[in-house]
């Protein structure tokens, strides 16, 4: 048995009917062979895996009450079936097909008495490939892990000996609540400071609830007074001080049609662009490659407002998760992430000015980042009471509609690996982020780089964002505002969007339309026979032809991009 840090276990604490802990990742695969067996590969190496790896293997046990962090143990009925599924898609295999499936299994809470990973092989894309969902809970892994979970994966090269083979491994019984009990009591004995504040907080809300004020101030006050006992209070100055001299957003950030309590169901989004085009406008506009990613989302959000005509005057401001691993962590299977707040200038209509400003927010925002030291932030959540945690994620979830939140958005840019890599001989084209929402923040911009790719995954609640595939191809427009303003030139041509059901239908409208026309004019016989549903089927083949035939002109660009725009039809762009 092994407890969980605080952090981790922050991320089971924030989970409600509505809200998950879950993070996500979804990776494209081109086909090695007409004969290979994707399900056949993806279940071989998680079963050589799951003895080497922890994760994989360990459940989660909570503590009766809530009274302290869970723990792991090994899953004494671990079931790898269980883990990994198989899921077809109907043809045309298009890829809001693919986000929609994948937006159907993040909206389901995992299973906390297993251990917390799914994945599930996808087949029937549009253009051949496979793509592998991965479902991960963050009490798990952070995304720094995650990358290093894919690396396990992967190999370098196609022909790559998979260095794993099975190993035995034995799971545990799982402990009894009396003896969750007497682990929790040896713990707090050795907590003195953490036990005595976790008995007046009881006391305090036990007090209040029961209409006693006096009761519950004088166990909030005692609680302060052990807290300076402890030795924090010259900590507590010093850092008041600190504070004094940077800007923390306390103040309840501008609303927009996301920032409200969030709904069970989620909607999922997807564009890809070239990194090169990003790294050529930071070199135009001065800035580091996340300064031009945060200013792509404050364009791209901005524009979208203003459709809605729902553009504050104030900026928006953004969570940015930032990773605080050193390297030297004797478990590298933990959470080591905090987060800073910065503001976007969605207020600016200069997209060359907004790179400066976000520029001028994100340098400002990291000084928060600095009051703090890692190791302060790991002990502020291993002090935190599980019953006091859960009790505050029930509360905001209660009033989400009715106070606005400091931020509105959350938004992360996750360094991914520059190499190719492959699975079981299998190309990965994409790795595209799926990453999580709560209640008052029903918006997540996630952008993960892999290779020459950028790869931008929008998850929202489904009723507040409806049309979130608006909103990420407004990403990829902003890309092409700053070209423009910036007068930079294109690096790489911007591959084609993705094709979409919508589109796809469309392009094959006025055929069909005049099909009716003849059926109208001899309806007992048109409607007899269905040879001209059959001609409709088969008029969507050559338009793909005729895309693909348009590639080579943009082969002089780069040696990647005709492989990039081939596959096209279902994920890039």
């Amino acid at each position: 048995m092994k407890q969980l840090s605080g952090l981790d276990a922050a991320f089971l604490y924030m989970e409600t009917p509505n809200t998950y802990g879950h993070v996500n990742a979804l990776a494209i695969y081109e086909r090695p062979s007409p004969d290979f067996d994707p399900y056949a590969a993806v279940r071989a190496r998680y079963d050589s895996l799951v003895g080497h790896l922890e994760p994989l293997r360990r459940r989660v046990v909570e503590v009766p009450f809530g009274l302290d962090h869970p723990y792991w143990i090994d899953d004494p009925h671990f079931d790898l079936d269980f883990h990994v599924r198989e899921i077809g898609l109907a043809p045309p295999g298009a890829a809001d097909q693919l986000a929609e499936q994948v937006a159907r299994i993040i909206g389901r809470p995992m299973d906390r008495s297993r251990p917390l990973w799914e994945t599930y092989v996808m087949e029937g894309l549009g253009d051949g490939r496979w793509a592998l969902l991965t479902k991960t809970h963050h009490a798990t892994i952070d995304g720094a892990a995650g990358v290093m979970l894919l690396k396990l994966l992967t190999d370098e090269s196609a022909d790559a000996p998979w260095p794993y083979e099975p190993v035995e491994w034995k799971g545990e019984s799982v402990p009894s609540d009396l003896e969750l009990l007497s682990r929790t009591i040896n713990h707090l004995v050795t907590n003195p400071v953490k036990a005595t504040r976790l008995s007046l907080r009881i006391v305090r809300n036990l007090a209040d609830a029961a209409g006693l004020t006096s009761v519950g101030e004088l166990a909030s006050r005692s609680r302060d007074l052990i807290t300076a006992a402890a030795g924090r209070s010259e900590q507590a100055k010093s850092l008041t001080e600190q504070m004094r001299r940077v800007t923390m957003p306390l103040t309840p950030a501008p609303p927009t049609p996301w920032n409200k309590s969030v709904g069970p169901h989620r909607r999922f989004a997807m564009r890809s662009t070239p990194l090169a085009n990003v790294k050529a406008l930071k070199q135009a506009t001065g800035g580091t490659v996340n300064d031009v990613v945060m200013a792509i989302c404050a364009g791209a959000l901005r524009e979208y407002l203003l459709r809605h005509d729902a553009l504050p005057d104030e900026p928006l401001r953004a969570m940015v998760p930032v990773s605080i691993r050193t390297g030297l962590e004797e478990d590298p299977w933990t959470n080591r992430v905090s987060s800073i707040v910065a503001e976007l200038p969605t207020n600016c209509d200069d997209p060359i000015e907004r790179v400066a400003r976000c520029r001028a927010a994100m340098s400002e925002a990291k000084q928060q980042l600095d009051l703090v030291p890692a190791d302060a932030i790991m002990e502020a959540t291993d002090a935190t009471s599980p019953v006091v945690a859960t009790a505050a994620v029930r509360l905001l979830a209660r009033l989400s509609d009715r106070i606005h939140l400091p931020i509105n958005v959350v938004i992360s840019n996750v360094p991914g690996p520059r190499e190719d890599l492959y699975f079981a001989g299998a190309k990965l084209d994409h790795y595209i982020p799926v990453s999580t929402i709560s209640n008052g923040v029903g918006l997540n911009i996630t952008v993960h780089s892999y290779g020459d790719v950028l790869d931008f995954g929008l998850v929202a609640d489904r009723e507040l964002v409806p049309d979130l595939w608006d909103m990420v191809d407004l990403h990829i427009d902003e890309i092409g505002r700053l070209f423009e303003a910036s007068g930079a030139e294109w690096a790489v041509p911007q591959p084609p969007p993705a094709g979409r059901r919508a589109a796809l239908k469309a392009a094959g409208a006025p055929k069909r339309a005049a099909k009716r026309s003849d059926a109208e004019s001899q309806p007992a016989k048109k409607q007899a026979t269905k040879k001209p549903a059959k001609k409709r089927a088969t008029k969507k083949k050559p338009a793909k032809k005729r895309a693909t035939k348009k590639q080579p002109a943009k082969k002089q660009a780069t040696k990647k991009q005709p492989a990039a725009e081939k596959r096209s039809a279902t994920t890039s762009g």
